[in-house]
């Protein structure tokens, strides 16, 4: 197979693809970034007849990255991933490339986000149950990614103060976001369900969740403390990939993705939506509702107010606040 080709092709102390591992974990990547670097310098190599990186130079950088432009017409988000990815690539290999390429660039897209109205969000809430509701309403009323969603800690939930706390979100930035007053009563009745599945995975031997390794370094027993459970836990124990154990992690990411696709055909809504959308209605709900938008910018996270932007495109005064002649 490729793989096995790949491997023995590339054969080092360890191997190529474990150091890029062991790389990134180290400096605490996410799991998707890792599996997103991983796969796009297997496609690199793959693409140069499996050859060892280190007998590839800036010029074939060039030429693969022109290749997924104008072959495989991929959108310059794709193109820039892939760069970075073979960049860390090189990074760890000692020998990094001249970034200065003069290469052919995918076409930046204008991108204009999906946005529910807050109609179609209570029809789409009202189409789920159970965790999948309480999942989705956060998200919606505090702004959040799914990933941030997920991995959200029971310390990181603080009902006295209606403050959600998001540690290491995109770009590793720890950020502050408002919890839904509404919300405080099922949040404790579902935390009191967390609090009662970790006692029983403790009396059966279990317990441990996944900490950052300075987190486990600094407080060996931190990962069997419920403050430090995830708030959605996934329904079954699995094994840890990385170190054998058995744990309980998070919840997956299609579980919710499938749930809200369902409640969204359920809604007759015909628009492109997503888990993401919510998040995009948060942003677009409050300017319309006359918050500041560098408040907005804070509270989503980002690091540039050109993103934040965006939103005034979508909202329900017209593109950028503009009303229509027509309806003076």
């Amino acid at each position: 197979s490729y793989e096995n080709v790949l491997m023995n092709q590339i054969t080092t102390k360890p191997k190529l693809l474990d150091q890029i591992r062991i790389a990134i974990r180290t400096r605490h990547y996410s799991n998707r970034t890792e599996k997103s670097y991983i796969n796009w310098i297997k496609r690199y190599i793959k693409f140069h007849d499996t050859r060892h990186p280190s007998e590839l130079n800036e010029t074939h950088l060039q030429s693969y990255l022109e290749y997924l432009a104008v072959d495989k017409k991929v959108a310059a988000s794709t193109q820039n991933q892939a760069l970075n990815a073979i960049l860390f690539l090189y990074k760890v290999l000692g020998t990094p490339l001249n970034t200065e390429l003069k290469i052919v660039r995918a076409k930046q897209s204008d991108y204009i986000p999906v946005v529910f109205t807050k109609e179609e969000i209570n029809s789409v809430l009202g189409n789920l149950t159970d965790t999948h509701w309480l999942m989705a309403s956060l998200i919606y009323g505090a702004g959040l990614r799914l990933s941030e969603c997920l991995r959200l800690r029971v310390k990181d939930v603080d009902l006295a103060t209606f403050q959600i706390f998001i540690r290491d979100g995109k770009g590793e930035k720890d950020r502050v976001s408002v919890f839904p007053e509404s919300l405080i009563e099922k949040m404790k009745a579902h935390l009191s369900y967390v609090k009662n599945l970790h006692n029983e995975d403790l009396s059966n031997g279990f317990g441990k969740v996944y900490l950052p390794y300075s987190i486990s370094r600094k407080y060996p027993n931190a990962d069997k403390e419920f403050a430090w459970q995830y708030v959605f836990p996934s329904s079954k124990i699995s094994q840890d990939k990385m170190n054998g154990s058995k744990r309980r992690f998070h919840q997956s990411d299609t579980t919710l993705q499938r749930a809200l696709k369902k409640a969204i055909n359920r809604s007759g809504i015909h628009k492109t939506g997503s888990v993401h959308t919510l998040r995009h209605s948060f942003a677009t709900h409050l300017l319309e509702n006359g918050y500041d938008i560098r408040t907005v910018q804070e509270l989503l996270g980002h690091k540039d107010l050109r993103t934040t932007m965006i939103y005034t495109h979508v909202m329900k005064k017209g593109p950028l606040g503009v009303k229509s002649p027509l309806d003076n």
